[in-house]
């Protein structure tokens, strides 16, 4: 075992989907800075989307030594590394450690056939929910690798592990093979309940269970940086590096929500609703996801929606331009001003319903065919009313998830709202009356990074453990308490905006593209 001089200094790596982040956290919370490296996201056809993995690692090369060099700190202060990143996409590895095919992600879609044969080869959806807390979803692990059987049957035959995409970072990093429970939970091959991977569904599946690495707890050490990670990224050899969590397990950790009570609403490219709660419990039809958290010990429940900031991101890019000065002002934010033009229009878009499933949906509509929606226009509606309507329709899709959430007994005291789409005070207020609790804006927006940093923190003991890294790391900036007006106004808006989607079932079946 190599020894290594520290000082509780933590180094947190996420592996997104548009980019890879590390950051540099001191032991008494302060940021000690970040840097990110972007990359680009592959569809080479309508619902398909996958990466090089071996472009992770690139980028997790060139952030490593990018935050070294700007923070000029010295790698043997760093006492531990923790990661976390995107879910559910998987790495294909060979009998020496290469790639064998690009990773499929989360937002791949073109497995709606495998998730059908999944429960059938199971034996039916109970069996499935029993089996794993989890019904078949597209996104998910399992139904990539029954695609890639199916049709790229050489690189089944040459797999000799399966890795998420952190996992594959944290092999370059310390040429070990290992997950954490919570991000081994969004595979559909693992028994969340029993916080292990599922004998009954990998013999079902056919999947050697020689190809699973070792799940641990998210604080927990799963190896060493190599010398040749150290080579690579400019560490020191033998820092220690933690399990960490899938981005959104990680992301409630840097959000301070490690008990029951307290939510988190997360509006990245996807949208998430997080809550911790006691026991595994799973709805009846499985419409929220059941996952081991990254708290030792604990569970939640997650509902996923696939296009939350995502939507306003498509709305600027195609339909913002009529809501923005040409050229743009150096330092606008395009954001800030299609938000702006938005709130000047009353709740409810004056009859304009947006329906997010621009990718498909997850939560609580586990279906790939549906599409966005425009509902109702009429020769009075603007730009504005259309940018107000996504802020509203995006919202309301949030909330169906906050509903499950509620529904399963779990107490919502409060929400944390983070990601992009809480960077706007004017979404924030419309989230806050859509979810009828007050929302909570954190100091920091990090999020999966900080509380991968946090979780290293905890495993190699500069933290004493979770209640006290929350509070030493996570601070609350601001409130959104709901006006009841604006309450009323959305338990309607909500009423209309779920009304469509059973309406317009059958014709996004019959449009299908995948």
């Amino acid at each position: 075992m190599f020894h290594v001089k520290q000082s509780g200094v933590l180094l947190g790596v996420d592996v997104g989907t548009s980019g890879l982040k590390a950051l540099l956290l001191a032991p008494n919370g302060r940021l000690l800075g970040s840097a990110t490296v972007p990359y680009p996201l592959e569809v080479p056809r309508p619902g398909w989307a996958q990466q090089d993995p071996e472009m992770w690692w690139k980028g997790c090369v060139r952030a490593i030594r990018q935050l070294l060099a700007k923070t000029r700190l010295s790698p043997a202060r760093i006492a531990g590394v923790g990661l976390t990143g995107q879910m559910h996409g998987s790495v294909f590895l060979g009998r020496h450690g290469e790639v064998l095919t690009p990773a499929l992600l989360w937002c791949d879609q073109r497995t709606g056939a495998e998730c059908t044969a999944i429960t059938r080869l199971v034996g039916g959806e109970a069996a499935l929910l029993r089996h794993t807390c989890n019904k078949a979803l597209t996104g998910f692990t399992a139904p990539k690798v029954l695609w890639v059987r199916r049709h790229m049957p050489q690189v089944d035959r040459r797999t000799h592990k399966l890795l998420l995409p952190k996992d594959f970072v944290r092999f370059r990093l310390t040429g070990g093979f290992a997950t954490d429970v919570a991000d081994a939970s969004g595979t559909l091959l693992f028994d969340v309940r029993r916080r292990r991977w599922s004998a009954a569904v990998l013999k079902a599946l056919k999947i050697p269970a020689g190809w699973m690495p070792d799940a641990l707890e998210g604080s927990e050490i799963t190896g060493r940086v190599s010398a040749a990670g150290a080579r690579a990224t400019g560490l020191l050899e033998g820092t220690p590096v933690v399990a960490g969590g899938g981005d959104q397990a990680a992301g409630a950790i840097g959000c301070g929500v490690i008990s029951p009570g307290v939510v988190s609403a997360s509006l990245g490219t996807s949208g998430v609703v997080f809550a911790a709660c006691p026991l595994p419990r799973h709805t009846p039809d499985g419409r929220l996801h059941v996952f081991c958290s990254s708290v030792t010990g604990g569970w939640h429940v997650m509902g996923v929606m696939l296009s939350a900031a995502g939507s306003l991101n498509w709305f600027r890019h195609s339909l913002g331009g009529a809501l923005l000065p040409h050229p743009l002002p150096r330092g606008a934010n395009a954001y800030d001003l299609i938000c702006r033009a938005a709130d000047r229009i009353p709740p409810g878009a004056e009859g304009l319903t947006f329906l997010p499933y621009l990718t498909g949906e997850r939560t609580p509509y586990a279906d790939p065919h549906a599409r966005g929606v425009f509902f109702g226009l009429s020769l009075r509606h603007t730009a504005a009313h259309m940018a107000r309507a996504v802020l509203e329709g995006v919202a309301f899709g949030m909330r169906d998830s906050v509903e499950l959430v509620r529904g399963m007994g779990v107490r919502v005291a409060e929400i944390r709202l983070s990601g992009g789409g809480a960077r706007n005070p004017i979404w924030c207020r419309i989230q806050a009356a859509a979810y009828g609790a007050t929302g909570v804006r954190l100091t920091r927006e990090e999020g999966p990074a900080l509380g991968a940093a946090m979780l290293a923190g905890i495993g190699t003991k500069v933290f004493p453990g979770y209640p006290q890294a929350v509070r030493i790391c996570v601070h609350e900036r601001d409130r959104f308490v709901p006006a009841k007006a604006l309450m009323r106004d959305y338990e309607s808006g909500h009423a209309a905006y779920r009304g469509l989607y059973p309406t317009l079932k059958k014709e996004f079946e019959k449009r299908r593209t995948l």
